[in-house]
């Protein structure tokens, strides 16, 4: 199972992957850590970053999917050629998947959010709100399941993504 979050920084989808990873015991692969292991290489220069940590994430995890391990996606996800390559590696690993967007309907929440986190990963830098409002982020055309971080805590959203779970095992 490849369980796909989506959604813009801030509003709280990193939280509830690791979250669910951990009840799960499943496998948390976070594009946030993956670009910064990249540029902290010194191969990659931060202008030149594209695709990279979208491509090894989609690797890694295939390789996890094909050993029949579910694996928990954090990344903002946010146009639709990024979300078909998720559903792909699924589906090319003949595993299924569920996509969960995370919003904060609530923007003067959202922008505290933003504005008075710190980062767990050393030497990252965080964007600033102005950096998420600018953020090219496309709407869904499909169905997935919705998270609002303004009405929902982190356990109500984990409990809410295992139900989905739940409901596409019996499906």
């Amino acid at each position: 199972m490849l369980i796909i979050f989506s959604g813009l920084p801030g509003t709280g989808k990193t939280t509830i992957a690791r979250e669910l990873a951990l009840e799960l015991r499943a496998g948390l692969l976070r594009i946030d850590s993956l670009e910064h292991a990249l540029l902290q290489s010194g191969r990659v220069k931060n202008n030149d970053l594209g695709p990279a940590g979208y491509l090894a994430a989609y690797a890694l995890a295939a390789d996890n999917l094909r050993l029949g391990l579910t694996v928990v996606a954090d990344s903002v996800n946010p146009i639709a050629v990024t979300r078909d390559a998720w559903r792909d590696v699924a589906l090319n690993c003949g595993s299924d998947f569920l996509e969960v967007e995370v919003i904060c309907s609530d923007p003067a929440e959202h922008r505290h959010r933003v504005e008075t986190r710190e980062s767990d990963i050393a030497g990252f830098v965080l964007p600033t709100w102005e950096d998420v409002m600018l953020r090219d982020y496309q709407p869904w055309t499909r169905e997935r399941l919705t998270l609002d971080t303004a009405r929902l805590s982190i356990p109500q959203a984990v409990a809410q993504v295992q139900a989905a779970l739940v409901e596409k095992e019996e499906a």
